[in-house]
């Protein structure tokens, strides 16, 4: 059935029935699920950050005293520590961001601004990652460090990769935002 009918003067226009089935109707928003996505990214992050700090702080006992037993001894696990807090308390700002978008619809922060600073401070957040995973291996290479806090390390700078490719995809999603707000 089609909603123009032929009439002597041309084709008018009928209302639909409000009974009748429409494809518009039913179809799904793609705002709730980006949100939803986001948010899942942006807990995950929270998590694989929180985790790798922890780790990296987790207190080791160690029986020779010529081994570096706490992060805050050596300068690269001190500087890693320091940008994966850095990176948490990002993220747990960018979580907060994401559901008081969801609950009130945008009216604390706004869209605008939201979408011109999370694209550059995602990719900062990777960088940071990224560079003191790097820093942590050298570290780990350099055989100073206790055996407990090596391992801590080791599984601190895997975890920190893990955030730093979730970290990754929010710039991407964040950097499709922005794109799509500038030029559509």
């Amino acid at each position: 059935m089609s909603s123009l009918s032929a009439t002597p003067g041309g084709y008018s226009q009928h209302t639909p029935s409000p009974y009748s089935f429409s494809v518009a109707s039913t179809r799904l928003s793609s705002r709730p699920s980006f949100h939803l996505s986001n948010l899942f990214l942006r807990s995950l992050s929270l998590v694989l950050s929180s985790v790798s700090a922890l780790l990296v702080a987790s207190p080791s006992n160690t029986k020779n005293s010529n081994q570096k037993s706490s992060f805050y001894q050596s300068p690269e696990l001190l500087y890693c520590f320091i940008a994966i807090v850095s990176v948490f308390t990002y993220s747990a700002y960018q979580l907060f961001k994401g559901v008081s978008d969801i609950t009130y619809r945008g009216v604390l922060i706004s869209d605008i601004v939201s979408d011109y600073s999370s694209f550059p401070l995602d990719q900062l957040a990777a960088y940071l990652l990224i560079s003191s995973s790097s820093v942590a291996v050298t570290a780990i290479q350099q055989n100073e460090l206790s055996t407990a806090l090596k391992r801590a390390t080791i599984v601190s700078v895997c975890m920190s990769f893990a955030a730093f490719v979730v970290n990754a995809t929010c710039a991407l999603l964040s950097g499709y935002k922005l794109c799509t707000r500038i030029i559509w």
